[in-house]
């Protein structure tokens, strides 16, 4: 059973055949960790934190700026509202299709759940139709069996947050959207080369770019 990612979803929209590489022929590119490293500190951290153990000793051994990063994020005002779960994959069933991936954190309040996302990069240029909202607010509102939550990415390194709120009519374009591009992948015969998105591509040299 395949469990369709967002990032699978980004890769197939970005280049056919740079998803035929990665996940059909799982072709492995080396990439360099520095590029992930802050990112993987200030998760894992969250994650520790949001639980309830004691970080002061992870704390003390940050870096300057990735010291800045965990102050900005634990005093966003979502971060603190009450815990449900952080680190978790979810899954869920749209038509035949099966979507999923890994959640930062769920927090609540009186009214609404939120997921959260930090970013120590980026915040999607277009969050409402990120692969990421869609695919994370149709599996958590399976999950709970309600559509009372949001979807906040926690800009770490612009000090701001971006709100997506969640209701009937938005899933119903988010399913629509998804079984239509999942649908296109499970019929493809064949992958084709987006060739403006190879210069950065890792599999460049296979395509012969």
């Amino acid at each position: 059973m395949t469990i369709y990612s967002p990032n699978m979803l980004k890769v197939y929209v970005e280049c056919p055949k740079k998803f035929e590489y990665k996940y059909i022929q799982k072709v492995s590119v080396p990439q360099k960790l520095t590029l992930f490293e802050k990112g993987k500190k200030i998760h894992a951290l969250a994650n520790y934190y949001l639980k309830g153990f004691d970080v002061e000793k992870m704390e003390k051994v940050l870096k300057p700026e990735e010291l800045s990063v965990w102050n900005v994020l634990k005093s966003n005002e979502y971060f603190n509202k009450t815990f449900v779960n952080s680190e978790y994959n979810l899954s869920c069933k749209i038509s035949d299709f099966w979507i999923g991936g890994r959640l930062d954190a769920v927090v609540k309040d009186a009214v609404s759940y939120y997921i959260l996302d930090y970013k120590t990069g980026s915040v999607p240029k277009n969050p409402e139709k990120d692969f990421q909202t869609m695919v994370y607010l149709l599996c958590l509102s399976d999950f709970l069996k309600t559509n009372d939550l949001s979807f906040v990415y926690i800009d770490l390194k612009n000090q701001s947050q971006y709100k997506i709120g969640f209701d009937k009519n938005l899933e119903a374009i988010y399913k629509t959207e998804l079984i239509r591009i999942i649908t296109e992948i499970v019929n493809a015969k064949r992958f084709i080369q987006n060739c403006e998105a190879c210069r950065f591509c890792e599999y460049k040299k296979l395509c012969g770019y």
